[in-house]
């Protein structure tokens, strides 16, 4: 497909901008041919569903919700969009027109227990509806009505289309539209720049020759010789092939500590998340023995203005590998830490999926590949 790029977007500290392409098919980015590819190996699994209940009390206008709703898929391409299959790899296909109708369950004549117990279950069962990627829609809404005024919204997207900061995105602006809808008033909500097909060819059209060989050249000598696996001791065999099977455990750090590590941050001239990813691989080099210990951190992948107002999957995932040899201390570990996390987050637009395939490790079933432990700061808008 031949792209044709129109000037005068906002651009970057390098001079370099995002443009707006032409409206026809476009290239699916490097995650959504990702998460593609893992749907055609399981079209039914939901474990790429990404959701969002919200409590609704008070008056609720099931009719300027809708609208609302229909605003952002007008809004936002990629609301509406769908996958077809050119030469074997996925397209983006974009509808003039998009429509995610609500499904509207009322419970208020069940008795409290039973309401409960109803709803729980259609939550569950919301979460757990597989999408069509090649007809959509890809955003599904329901809404349990508990009492008069008292609902649950339940927004569930399949990952193709949104990250959790999409999330945040579509419902804080899902408020601004409902709002303005029952009360008659113009919408503040800026234009958007650019649209996600936008970035998606974008990325392609940078991420090759220098650029990408520049990015490939730090992580394959960042991983050189890596260990294959974190030598955890489990109290259980870890199952065969896939088992999306979690569990939860929290732990709620007292105030005194977190304005103690935070101290410590400042003083050692690092960021919070800096010291937390010290102490969790520290952490693990006890654990397991290994002091080479590598870690896989999500980022949220908006390094540039004009993403952050988008809906779509722009998240990435940084494999972050400390050498933790020679009982350091904690500062001298707090020291590799920043060189690794600056040298990594300095790489970031390298696509995870991009750099599996070019280091190809060795592949075993129901291990995941350069690393088996995420490290988490949640720090995208609304806290999701």
């Amino acid at each position: 497909m031949e792209t044709q790029w129109q000037t005068g977007q906002a651009a970057d500290a390098n001079g370099t901008s995002i443009g707006v392409v032409e409206r026809e098919l476009f290239r699916a980015s490097f995650a959504q041919e990702s998460l593609w590819f893992l749907n055609q190996l399981e079209p039914e699994s939901t474990a790429y569903n990404v959701y969002n209940p919200q409590r609704v009390s008070g008056p609720f206008d099931l009719v300027a919700m809708q609208r609302s709703i229909d605003a952002l898929i007008a809004r936002h391409e990629v609301l509406r969009t769908t996958f077809v299959v050119r030469d074997g790899r996925p397209m983006q296909a974009i509808a003039p027109q998009g429509h995610a109708p609500m499904r509207v369950v009322d419970l208020t004549a069940l008795d409290d227990a039973t309401r409960r117990q109803t709803a729980n279950t259609l939550i569950v069962a919301a979460v757990e509806a597989p999408f069509d990627l090649a007809h959509g829609p890809l955003l599904h809404v329901d809404v349990l009505r508990l009492a008069p005024e008292e609902h649950i919204l339940m927004l569930t997207f399949h990952h193709i289309i949104a990250d959790r900061w999409a999330i945040e995105v579509f419902s804080r602006e899902a408020t601004v539209l409902y709002n303005a809808i029952v009360t008659g008033t113009p919408a503040d909500l800026p234009d958007l720049p650019i649209q996600y097909a936008d970035f998606a060819e974008w990325q392609h059209e940078t991420l090759q020759g220098p650029v990408l060989d520049a990015h490939l050249a730090y992580w394959q000598q960042h991983l050189d010789g890596a260990p294959q696996v974190l030598d955890l001791p489990t109290d259980k065999p870890a199952r065969p092939g896939a088992a999306y099977i979690s569990g939860l455990a929290y732990l709620r750090l007292p105030e005194r500590l977190s304005n103690q590590v935070r101290a410590l941050a400042q003083r050692e001239n690092v960021t919070l998340f800096m010291v937390l990813l010290a102490a969790f691989q520290v952490l693990l080099t006890r654990y397991t023995g290994q002091e080479d210990i590598v870690v896989g951190t999500p980022i949220a992948g908006r390094n540039r203005g004009e993403l952050e107002p988008l809906m779509g999957v722009f998240i990435n995932t940084l494999a972050l590998r400390t050498n933790l040899a020679g009982d350091p201390s904690f500062s001298e570990a707090l020291r590799r830490v920043r060189e690794v996390s600056l040298g990594a987050f300095e790489h970031q637009d390298l696509p995870f999926e991009r750099l599996v395939e070019a280091i190809n490790p060795d592949r075993r079933l129901g291990t995941h590949p350069l690393f088996q432990t995420l490290f988490v700061l949640q720090n995208t808008p609304g806290g999701g």
